[in-house]
């Protein structure tokens, strides 16, 4: 009787345990490119993440910058549909109507299907601010709440949790979001699968690395790839302002940067291992997606700017993107065409969990890595002209309106303007690695590259004998600005399937 009462308890438990939902586990940084070698520091994210799952060689982001991206990201949508359009609150970030659609957020989802979900770190720039009902206020979809209030910092932060905010300043944030989710796994109970959302302020502005990792990369200097500091006449105005090239002077400057971006993500790659190490110890592990990934990357030099984002090169919509969890093939290199949009539907069917809205397509991770299935991806961006954001110290004071991020301390070379507003094509497949852009400016400005023969991006083929191409690009950007849902954002052109340019 008791042998028989055992192999009931048995199967059972295998049953139960086999039907078990997935867990998740997200790890979102801020401005981390993989271009400019971004993962370098990151010794146990590609160790405990990337050698025990996928590594992802094409991943994109929807817009170079934070708040657009991070919205793409939670809804699974393009820019033009979820309408968060910049970072500040005029422009969609926190603003009110991006409150009135929030409902439609992937967690949200998740927790009315019995997820417990939980967030910690950066959400949207403007989140917590008066202007957007305070920190008070918590977004839906999240059972457990620590926001922070603003843009990243590593000290001196306010943090929302569960809607009662507390103000920290000798803490260092990541390692404040590192204590927080280790003590929720080590806490979870069996009854209800769990979404985490983890995002540290590295290596975002003001690059600050704990005491412990300060000086450790104090040797190293910018990688100074061919398009470093170069000047091209043949691309968008703002990169072409003066000061082009930048002075020697600035050099030094671009090395610091360069070493403390890396220095203040080793906090971040101990959290990953601290996270994972839990996992384990709670036997939560083997049933749990961990997905390690960036808003969006960052250029320092490149095309003789200074540091920041907001431009279409690959140095600022290139990220990094791994993911380990069950069924998925250990130490591979995945080669197909992703963009975060994608992730939202890839959770949620992993997770069987129904979604109509989004934009993305769920990664297919059965997909032969090595064989790269054709696909046109739109990237966004609005830029700003923001008065306050031209000292007064540089010559372009009289054209503030128009321009934003022009700072002595960047050689009064501006980082954005109004007309630095662009929508490009991302065309890739097994033979093909295209981009096209078009700006919205007085120049009319297009720019096409073919980055099978040109990875950084130095010869502008618009100007040559590719108009028919040029032509099929426009002609594809214009249905693609409309488009709404996966079917339609992936195929707008039902007539045209394959523009084959070998």
């Amino acid at each position: 009787m008791l042998n028989y009462l055992f192999l009931i308890f048995y199967v059972g438990t295998v049953l139960c345990n086999a039907t078990q939902r997935p867990n998740f586990v997200v790890i979102l940084t801020d401005d981390q490119d993989s271009f400019m070698d971004g993962m370098t520091p990151m010794k146990n994210v590609n160790r405990l993440i990337g050698n025990e799952g996928v590594t992802f060689t094409n991943s994109y982001v929807t817009s170079p910058i934070c708040c657009p991206s991070r919205a793409s990201f939670l809804t699974g949508m393009y820019v033009h549909n979820h309408l968060t359009q910049n970072n500040s609150l005029a422009g969609g970030c926190y603003g009110q109507l991006w409150r009135q659609k929030e409902h439609r957020i992937f967690a949200n989802l998740l927790k009315n299907a019995g997820y417990e979900t939980f967030y910690a770190g950066k959400y949207m720039n403007q989140y917590g601010v008066k202007a957007a009902g305070g920190p008070e206020l918590v977004p839906p979809g999240w059972s457990e709440w620590h926001g922070l209030v603003g843009n990243s910092v590593y000290y001196d932060f306010t943090m929302s949790n569960n809607g009662v905010p507390s103000h920290l300043t000798e803490q260092y944030l990541t390692d404040v979001i590192r204590d927080l989710s280790v003590s929720y796994i080590e806490n979870q109970t069996e009854s209800a699968p769990f979404l985490m959302v983890l995002a540290p302020p590295a290596p975002h502005q003001p690059f600050t690395p704990a005491p412990r990792h300060r000086d450790v990369y104090k040797n190293h200097t910018v990688v100074r790839y061919p398009n470093f500091n170069v000047v091209k006449m043949d691309k968008h105005w703002l990169l072409r302002m003066p000061p082009a090239p930048l002075p020697d002077t600035m050099l030094p400057e671009l090395d610091r940067v360069f070493r403390m971006r890396w220095e203040s993500l080793l906090a971040v790659d101990e959290m990953v291992a601290d996270i994972i190490g839990a996992l384990e110890e709670t036997s939560k592990l083997d049933n749990t997606y961990i997905i390690f990934t960036s808003d969006n990357g960052y250029h320092i030099g490149q095309f003789a700017q200074v540091y920041d984002k907001r431009q279409p090169y690959e140095s600022d919509i290139k990220v990094p993107l791994l993911i380990r969890g069950p069924g998925i093939t250990r130490n591979s290199t995945n080669h197909q065409a992703v963009l975060n949009i994608d992730l939202a539907p890839t959770i949620l069917k992993l997770a069987d969990v129904k979604q109509s809205h989004m934009d993305g397509l769920p990664i297919d991770f059965e997909r032969e890595n090595d064989v790269v299935e054709e696909r046109y991806m739109l990237i966004e961006y609005y830029g700003e002209g923001r008065d306050g954001s031209v000292d007064s110290k540089c010559p372009w004071k009289y054209d503030s309106n128009n321009l934003a991020e022009c700072y002595p301390e960047y050689a009064c070379k501006c980082q954005d303007s109004r007309n630095n507003t662009f929508i490009c094509l991302r065309h890739i497949a097994e033979h093909i690695n295209y981009k096209y852009c078009e700006f919205i400016d007085s120049e009319g400005c297009k720019e096409l590259y073919d980055l099978r023969n040109d990875p950084y991006e130095l010869t502008n083929k618009s100007m040559e004998e590719f108009q028919a191409i040029i032509a099929w690009y426009s002609h594809y950007l214009k249905k693609m600005i409309k488009c709404v849902g996966a079917a339609n954002c992936n195929n707008p052109l039902d007539e045209f399937r394959v523009l084959r340019l070998m």
